[in-house]
């Protein structure tokens, strides 16, 4: 077949243009397109998902305004592995409250004063008063998991307080607060990608720390944490749920269902499904059967 020579240059709106530039120029806004489709997509999608939270939201106010009316105090607890999207869940629980009405608390490593108190001392000055919600971003389960696995804490200590915590939350709970208990549960692939993410931006990097780091290696040993956590502090008066959180955006969903359907509340909307998704929500008790099933099967705890 005969080579066919290119023109060098060709007429263009009346101009004579290089062939090459013209070429570059074609394929430059190829990409630019379909950069822009990849964006439009990623918006339309957040937006999406934004709207589908919104109706929860509202009821969410409804329900802060009802604690308010007859002075009800509400603690929620979330906690989970690291990166499991526990500070993204507040925040978009949070978005809409009036903020005069809520605290999140995330409490640092303990001072010298407060490694001489009793453990449970500094939540308590966190607890709520009446018509008030406080969300822990980590609690005092923080000596359930992190501590023993890290020996922040010593057996004794540790012990101690898996020992104590039952009485206490049944003590809250009989006083008339709401306890609510959120697991953030992630899986070992999805928080190694996680971890990458916050590496690689520098947006994000504040986020990683030394402990982090660590997490993956010692995957099995917090497995075993969580299982013995859910063992002894699961009770029917103070139960766990679980919240698989792979999916933010269906973990941010099904945690507001849970604490939309802690409270009977008014003017509640009823043309909405507050029945949160089997798939993604789970009792402590069935992740304690699902971990005690995987660990016949595989030989150790897995969750």
């Amino acid at each position: 077949m005969a080579r066919v020579d290119q023109p060098e240059f060709i007429e263009f709106e009346g101009k004579n243009i290089r062939l090459k530039e013209l070429l570059r120029s074609y394929r430059k806004l190829k990409e630019d397109n379909a950069r822009h489709k990849r964006k439009t997509r990623k918006a339309w999608k957040r937006y999406r998902r934004e709207e589908e939270l919104k109706p929860y939201e509202v009821e969410l106010i409804k329900m802060q305004e009802q604690l308010e009316r007859t002075d009800t105090r509400m603690i929620i607890l979330f906690e989970g592995r690291d990166a499991a999207g526990k500070g993204g869940a507040i925040r978009r629980i949070t978005h809409y409250m009036n903020e005069k009405h809520y605290r999140v608390v995330a409490l640092g490593r303990p001072t010298e004063v407060q490694r001489s108190q009793w453990y449970l001392q500094k939540y308590v000055t966190h607890f709520p008063r009446g018509g008030e919600i406080v969300l822990f971003d980590r609690s005092w389960y923080n000596r359930a998991m992190v501590e023993p696995v890290f020996g922040f804490c010593t057996p004794e200590e540790h012990q101690n307080f898996m020992r104590g915590v039952v009485g206490f939350e049944q003590d809250l709970v009989r006083q008339g607060t709401i306890l609510i208990k959120l697991y953030f549960s992630v899986s070992r692939d999805e928080q190694k990608k996680r971890f990458a993410i916050r590496k690689n931006n520098p947006l994000t990097q504040w986020k990683l720390s030394e402990i982090d780091l660590q997490m993956q290696d010692l995957w099995d040993e917090f497995t075993q944490r969580k299982y013995e956590m859910l063992k002894r502090t699961h009770t029917s008066e103070s139960p766990w749920t679980v919240i698989r959180a792979d999916n933010k955006h269906r973990a941010r969903l099904n945690a507001m269902k849970v604490i939309l359907c802690s409270v009977d509340y008014e003017r509640r909307n009823p043309h909405l499904n507050y029945l949160p998704d089997d798939d993604v929500v789970l009792s402590g008790a069935r992740e304690l059967e699902l971990m005690r099933e995987c660990r016949v099967k595989a030989g150790k705890f897995e969750g």
